[in-house]
């Protein structure tokens, strides 16, 4: 019997999940098997002692038989079921079957109820549920040789064939049962090792999507801001404004690139990434009310820069108009909103490629778990609030 029988693996095993619990079932059963039938057939063998039973030889036979059972079982459950003990078991059983003549009670043969043939069935159930089949069934079949031999040695021609039917019996169904749990045990790995291939592989491309997303966003807020800016003739000439403009657009943009790559630390003042927010848009009249707030650092970056796009958007779009930015804590939920008196809008009519609503401030705001409110009709104005959770 080689040493390629199946031995113990954890269920915990990661890309073989279903072949760690088959393992392990089939390593239990065994032990426990061969622990309970090698006690109790003590009991029973020594219980029955009549000629021609030798009382010399079966003493130490059911103690050797006995020891070997608690041994097996221990090293099973510690260690798993390796060649060597396949060999052991399947051995000591067909020894046990050959010497039957003088270890088992005529009386107790027939009915194939002697705890010989308790010990024979549990090893060649024991050798499939353990061993390769080529291995295995052969193990079964040396062990049914063995007990139709001892039978008849016995004077029990009628038991050795009985039992020994019995024994291929299990031995083909054990067999048959193992090689098709093992078949689609092996599918069912198969399949979860290809399920976490696609799940790995969405996770890349979901991270590399929301990657373009917040590099869109940053660009949408600052370059491409000023750029519809000047293109829409908000600038003419030469202006001190625009180029303090563009010197903030590249601060933020740099500011936001080492933030990516510096680890996130502990809680930031997010009124204070307010008042950033606000001196980067000197053009606007805007007026402030930030209740003093501490948030993580992602979620401090996100509704400032999302409140930042929504300012951005009454500069470019509500000429004259006048915002508030207000900061607070209501019920352990922080809120941020950005209101303006400009011509409003009807958010269902943004198309469904512009950036401003939907990503820099929708989507940014999502990306920490928060959620934007945006409430604006034609010549009403604009309201949009900003809620995140998670306050102490």
């Amino acid at each position: 019997m080689p040493a390629d029988a199946a031995p113990s693996t954890s269920p915990t095993t990661l890309d073989t999940p279903a072949g760690g619990a088959f393992a392990l079932i089939f390593t239990r059963t065994p032990a426990l098997l061969r622990l309970t039938c090698g006690l109790v057939g003590a009991v029973v063998a020594l219980s029955v002692r009549t000629p021609p039973v030798e009382p010399a030889l079966l003493v130490p036979a059911v103690a050797a038989l006995t020891a070997w059972s608690v041994w097996y079982a221990v090293r099973a459950l510690r260690h798993g079921i390796g060649g060597a003990l396949l060999v052991g078991d399947v051995a000591a059983t067909t020894a046990a079957c050959l010497a039957m003549p003088v270890l088992v009670a005529p009386e107790v043969l027939p009915g194939e109820v002697s705890w010989i043939a308790v010990l024979a069935s549990t090893t060649v159930i024991n050798a499939q549920l353990s061993g390769a089949v080529r291995w295995s069934v052969p193990a079964g079949l040396l062990v049914t040789v063995a007990y139709a031999t001892g039978a008849h040695a016995a004077g029990q021609p009628d038991e050795a064939a009985a039992h020994a039917a019995a024994l291929l019996v299990q031995t083909a169904c054990a067999a048959l049962m193992t090689a098709i749990m093992r078949r689609r045990i092996d599918r069912a790995d198969g399949a979860f090792v290809a399920h976490q291939r696609l799940t790995r592989e969405a996770l890349v491309a979901r991270t590399a999507r929301e990657a373009e997303r917040r590099q869109n966003r940053d660009l949408h807020d600052t370059v491409l801001a000023t750029l519809t800016m000047v293109g829409l003739g908000a600038v003419a000439g030469p202006s001190a404004a625009l180029r303090e403009r563009c010197a903030a657009d590249l601060r933020t943009l740099t500011a936001l690139a080492d933030a990516r790559t510096t680890p996130a630390g502990g809680r930031v003042p997010l009124d204070e990434r307010l008042r950033a927010v606000r001196a980067r848009l000197p053009e606007l009249p805007v007026t402030t009310e930030l209740a003093p707030c501490a948030v993580p650092a992602p979620v401090a970056e996100a509704l400032a820069e999302s409140a930042y796009a929504a300012l951005s958007n009454v500069a470019r779009h509500a000429p004259g108009a006048t915002a508030a930015l207000r900061l607070a804590r209501v019920d352990g939920t922080v809120v941020v909103e950005v209101a303006d008196d400009g011509p409003g809008f009807d958010p269902a009519a943004v198309p469904a490629h512009r950036y401003g609503l939907r990503e820099s401030v929708r989507g940014r705001t999502s990306a920490v778990g928060g959620r934007a409110e945006i409430d604006s009709q034609p010549g009403a104005g604009t309201r949009i609030r900003l809620e995140w959770s998670g306050v102490d």
